[in-house]
Formats: structure tokens, sequence, C-alpha cells
């Protein structure tokens, strides 16, 4: 049997060493979409234990071993945001302590001041969520110099944005680093970023590839897409639910480390 038959059946007699590379924010963002950012029971997630279900869910690997799960993400900012620091600080923690994570990748975590127009939350003809911009209207009008009101003007504000970068390319850069040093037999990756299409599809001409959506209410990016027969073959997309990320939870406590509170 060739390679690529292998590949293809996932039949080989030897363990099928499976290299797993999460996009933390991606995941977190995409957790908080199914479940709600004002509830609690997602936060605490066990990544190693969600995708050990996921494959054994799908059925298509034979013989598939988790090698090592490279969990991309980057710090909160302890000076703008201390309590999501230590929040989050506790989770990187509990994540290597049970071994839900082998290694973590950091890229950065920026802060800056943008500018843009102040708008107020609104909604549509059919009800669903639209951002309203404010104009000048009772109580607050704008009137030029000669005292008359200035129709539709619009106000500009300075906000605190935050901002991770780097995630992407970390995930990138371990996919492509194993699977082109022979690490790995097949990838998972979780992550909708439609910046990655261009390195999965380098990967799928080598080694079967697994991509999860971690907003498994939404479509998966387009550019992610593709057909189980591209490149060897044998690959297979999924999207993560409520339910899964709510019954993948780290135990509490996870070896000395406490979930935080409202987690």
């Amino acid at each position: 049997m060739t390679q690529n038959q292998q590949h293809a059946s996932g039949a080989s007699r030897q363990p099928m060493r499976v290299g797993v590379y999460v996009d933390g924010y991606n995941v977190y963002y995409g957790a908080r979409d199914c479940c709600g950012r004002s509830t609690s029971g997602w936060r605490w997630l066990d990544v190693r234990a969600l995708i050990e279900n996921a494959i054994t869910y799908q059925g298509q690997w034979n013989n598939a071993v988790i090698d090592r799960v490279v969990y991309c993400t980057a710090r909160v900012d302890a000076a703008t945001n201390p309590s999501a620091h230590a929040d989050q600080d506790v989770y990187l923690k509990a994540l290597l302590s049970t071994g839900a994570v082998d290694y973590i990748e950091y890229g950065n975590y920026v802060t800056r001041t943008k500018t843009g127009l102040l708008a107020v939350d609104g909604k549509d003809a059919t009800g669903k969520h639209k951002a309203e911009v404010v104009t000048s209207k009772w109580p607050v009008v704008v009137r030029h110099s000669a005292g008359q009101p200035v129709r539709d003007a619009r106000f500009m504000a300075k906000y605190l944005h935050f901002e991770e970068k780097g995630s992407d390319v970390n995930v990138a850069s371990h996919l492509l680093l194993d699977v082109l040093t022979g690490s790995i037999d097949a990838a998972v990756v979780v992550s909708n970023d439609s910046d990655l299409a261009f390195p999965l599809r380098v990967a799928r001409d080598r080694v079967p590839v697994a991509t999860i959506n971690p907003r498994g209410e939404r479509p998966t990016a387009g550019s992610l897409q593709g057909q189980k027969s591209d490149g060897v073959g044998n690959h297979w997309w999924w999207k993560i639910k409520d339910k899964a990320y709510r019954r993948h939870q780290l135990p509490e406590p996870a070896g000395k480390y406490t979930k935080p509170a409202g987690w």
C-alpha cells in the first residue's frame, strides 16, 4: 500500500499521529457566540477531550492518536484588564498541568486608541441587531455659527481597542512545520479564520486534515472549505456546538488550579 493509499483509507498499521492546532481567541469567541456571553459552563474548556471526541465521532481516521496539541493565543494586558488577565492565566496553567494542551504559542495583545462614529444599538425592520449612527437631534443638537441646526451632523468618538495579533500566523507556522518535517500523519485545525486558507491547502496535499469551525452557529469560511478527496484525501469538516463545549470541560479543580468565578 502506498503512503497516499494509507492516507485515503486511514488503514496504516501504525498509529496515525495527529497534530492539533488551535486558535485560542477564535475558539473563545466561537464558544461565546454559541453558549452566550453571560452564561457559565463553557470557558473551562478541555481542548484535548473535545478534539478526541470529534475524531471518534467522525470515525474516518483509524488508529488516530493525538500526538500534540498546540494552543495559540495572546496574554490579555494586565494593566488594562487585570481580572481577565488573572482568569486567563489560571486557565492557561490548568491546560498545561492537565495535559489538555502540550504547548502554548503566544502572539501579542495590542491595545490602541481608535476613532470612529458614535453609534448605539438598534434594530432593522426585521428586528435584527443593527448599529445606528448617532446624529444631531434633541437633546443634543449641533448648530452652526448663525444658530441654525446642522441636519444629520455626526459625532466622532475615541475608544480603546483591544486586538489579538499573531495566533493565525502561529497556527499556520506550527501546522506547516510539523507537516513538512513529517512529524505528524494528520492534522486538526481549530479555527474559522479565512487567513488560514493557503496553509490548509498546502497541508491537505500532504496529510489528511480536519478543519473544525469553533463558531458552530455560523457557516464555515468559504476559503476553508474543500473536498474530502483533495490532495491525499480523507479530510473532514466539523462544527462545535454549545453542547460540545459544555460537555468537555476540565475537572474542577484542575490539579491545583480552580476555575475562576462565573466560568
